[in-house]
Parts: C-alpha cells; structure tokens; sequence
C-alpha cells in the first residue's frame, strides 16, 4: 500500500480542483478491464456521458481526460437544456486488439453497481455492438441499435447540430446563414465528419477534408465531390470554416498564428487547448468559435432522446434548439465582450445554479 500513498491526494486534489462529486476506478483482471467512471455533476439529473476506449500513455494521462470530458459534458447538458448531468469514463487499452465481449460486459457491471448516477454510450473506440454487451449486464445505457429498442447511432443528430452551430456563426459574420458559396474545412471524416460533408455539399459549400486514413479521405471524397488536402495544408489555407470533428487541443498557440478563418466550429471535443488562453486570444483576433460542447450536443441529445423515448421528430426539434442557442452565445459574447466559450460556461452555470435552488442533488 506504501508504494502507492503518494498519488491519493493529488487524485482526490484534481477532484476538488474539477469540482467533481466522484471517480470510480475500474479493475477486473480476469477481463483485462482498466476503466476510469467520473461523475462531475448531477444538479440536473443522473450524469450521462459516453466511454472511450484509448491506448493512453499513463493512468495519470486517462484520469485527466476522463475529468475534462465529464466536467464538459455537465456543461453540454446544462446548456442544450436537458434534465441530464455531466460524467465520462475512459478504458485503457487497445479497441482494436484488447476489447472483448466479457470485458465489456464486465464495466456494465460496475455501471450497474453505480445504481443510476451514471449512463453511458458509445464514443470514440466503442461502437453500438459494445452498447450492446453493457446493455445485458445494466439498463444504465444509450446508443444501443434502434433494432433493440434504441435510438441507435448519434452520428447524424450531432452532425446536424454542428451543421447549425456553422449556420448560427455564418449568420453572425456574413449577415445570412445562406451557405452556398462558403468554404469549409472538415478535419477528421470519422461519422459525425462524413455526415457533416454531406450536409455541407448538400449546400453547395466548398469541402477540404482532411483524415489521417487516407483510403477512407480518397472515398469520402469521391462520394461527396469534396477536396482532400493534407493535414499540414490545414491552417494556412484561405478557408472560411474551420471544423475541426477529430481530436482535441487543435486550436492552440501554433496554430491560431496562422489560421486565416473566420469561423472555427466543428465536433471535436476540447478544441481549445487551453480555454483561457486561447478563447481569449480567438476574440481578439476576430475569428468567430462556436463553443464545441454546444454545437456538437446533438448526440447527446439523440441519447436522452432514447432515456425518455421520444421519437426521432422531437429529436431532431431538440437538436434544432442549437442554432438559437448558438446565436444567444454570441449575442452575450458581443455584449460583454467576453470569448464565446467564456459566454457559453456562463449561461450553463447559471441554469445548473438556478435548478440547484429548486432541488437538491440527484
């Protein structure tokens, strides 16, 4: 146990510095199961957020992921509007050469032990079939295929919010969200990317796409007319859409140099390196973001689509919501001269303060 010792406070520090409820450390040798379940916040209701399967270089490298995502997710639920509150979990290995029916099966039944304060679905590394295996352990789960009774794949419902986030800002900067004639690069055509191309080219948009799987760039490109250009390409090219749908931290210091957009709005995750920072240095640079957990909640919203059965109409009505949403971010940005992620924080902490009056934790 002495060898150990040393790394229980700076958790339990991280915690409290995240204002995090809790974290549940995963281990089941039998499997090869490692998994990290955080739960940020549940003001609102049971933290919903999905597992990621990474081959992460340390524990310590997991635990930070998983922290920054569910406390990201407290923040998506709170601004789309939905009664959900915020968590994540992250297994640690290899999806591709690790991942097994029993050891799926055996973090549902951790999810199972958390009685309700945690739900998952899928994410990177996990598909609807792995939903499927948590789903016979524990009903704590979403994004199971519309054939069991789910809402099936969210890729489309989050496409689409992202798709209307562009929208929102293109209005803002351009004065019409009419989209025909724009450019717009898509880095990372994974779901929700391709569908975003689509819904672009459907527009008449001017498509880069950019993809480190360069079989699936070539397809992608020839089934939607779009350009494929290399990753280093990226930032100096004059487009006026930046939607960056594959890893964090892509909007940093380097980058914002020679970025020529006027707007950055896409899917990924923790887009901003570091929010202070680089939000900051966004405003003053006149390019406009569309805060991430904002415009890329439609998959979240298909998932508590599915916790409270609405049908696929109310859903897609819900994921609309984000084009308003997004132009409130900015109006208040505007109006306090505040970076728009700054902007969005704001109005979800507000409603989670407001309900945390009307009720006590879930």
């Amino acid at each position: 146990m002495s060898g150990n010792s040393t790394i229980v406070p700076s958790v339990l520090d991280q915690l409290s510095a995240s204002g995090h409820k809790k974290v549940v450390f995963c281990n089941d040798p039998d499997t090869g199961l490692k998994a990290i379940i955080a739960v940020h916040d549940t003001t609102l209701g049971p933290a919903l957020g999905g597992t990621r399967m990474w081959t992460y270089n340390s524990e310590a490298e997991a635990l930070e992921d998983v922290l920054r995502l569910s406390k990201g997710m407290t923040y998506k639920s709170a601004i789309t509007g939905l009664n959900l509150g915020g968590g994540k979990a992250v297994i640690i290995g290899d999806p591709r050469k690790q991942k097994t029916e029993a050891l799926m099966r055996s973090y549902g039944r951790f999810i199972k032990n958390m009685n309700g304060e945690f739900i998952t679905a899928e994410d990177m590394g996990t598909t609807t079939r792995d939903m499927e295996y948590i789903r016979m352990e524990t009903n704590y789960v979403t994004g199971v295929p519309e054939s069991l009774g789910g809402a099936g794949n969210p890729a489309p419902y989050t496409a689409k919010g992202v798709f209307l986030g562009i929208k929102a800002c293109v209005k803002e900067v351009f004065g019409t969200d009419m989209l025909a004639g724009k450019s717009v690069v898509v880095q990372g055509i994974g779901n929700v990317g391709e569908h975003l191309v689509e819904l672009l080219r459907q527009e008449n948009v001017e498509v880069y796409i950019s993809d480190i799987n360069q079989d699936r760039l070539q397809e992608v490109a020839r089934k939607y007319k779009a350009k494929p250009i290399d990753a280093d390409k990226i930032f100096t090219i004059g487009a006026d859409i930046y939607a960056p749908c594959a890893l964090g931290a892509t909007v940093n210091d380097k980058t914002i140099k020679t970025m020529k957009f006027a707007i950055i709005a896409g899917s990924a995750n923790n887009q901003l390196a570091d929010e202070q920072v680089h939000g900051q240095l966004l405003l003053e640079k006149g390019i406009l973001y569309a805060p991430d957990y904002l415009i890329n909640a439609g998959g979240l919203i298909n998932c508590y689509a599915e916790l409270t059965g609405f049908g696929k109409k109310r859903t897609m009505q819900l994921t609309e919501n984000i084009y308003d949403a997004t132009r409130e971010v900015i109006k208040l940005s505007k109006t306090e001269q505040i970076p728009t992620n700054l902007a969005a924080s704001r109005i979800a902490e507000k409603r989670i303060s407001d309900i945390k009056k009307i009720k006590s934790s879930y």
